[in-house]
């Protein structure tokens, strides 16, 4: 699996005004919507059932929201990248600015599961925190993304 099979360049952003965690469930929902074509309002239910279950923040600024719906064929992925960092109830209890969230087929089993650890471990690497948070253009934040993975393949 590949982040450039999961992640399209519409599905990244940067947001200078996210103040909370359910606004930036919002703003995924929107661009579910716009990137994949899906119902806005059942991307943040999803995303907001899943967190209840525990929060997706998992350490050093980075969350990893993510749900499975039943419209999703495939997994899909989305980047936010936030300027101004928000409380995300992570592990580590520091504010979140690099925000992964993967949306998946209801049934998806082992494919969602390799999309997450691909993710987790893409955004594990410091190096890749540094490069994403010094850009904020769109295209390069989604180049630094999708060839991480391909030169490390």
């Amino acid at each position: 699996m590949e982040l450039s099979k999961i992640l399209k360049p519409e599905a990244v952003k940067t947001l200078t005004s996210c103040t909370s965690k359910k606004r930036l469930f919002h703003d995924l929902g929107d661009i579910a919507e716009t990137a994949y074509g899906f119902h806005p309002g059942d991307v943040v239910d999803a995303l907001i059932n899943r967190e209840s279950l525990g929060p997706t923040g998992v350490g050093h600024g980075i969350a990893l929201p993510h749900a499975r719906l039943a419209d999703v064929t495939g997994v899909c992925g989305m980047f936010l990248r936030l300027e101004k960092p928000i409380d995300f109830d992570a592990v580590d209890r520091q504010p979140v600015d690099l925000i992964f969230a993967l949306l998946a087929p209801e049934n998806a089993g082992v494919e969602h599961l390799k999309a997450l650890a691909l993710v987790s471990r893409t955004l594990r690497d410091p190096d890749m925190q540094a490069k994403l948070r010094a850009n904020a253009d769109l295209a390069t934040l989604h180049t630094i993304l999708t060839e991480a993975h391909a030169q490390a393949a």
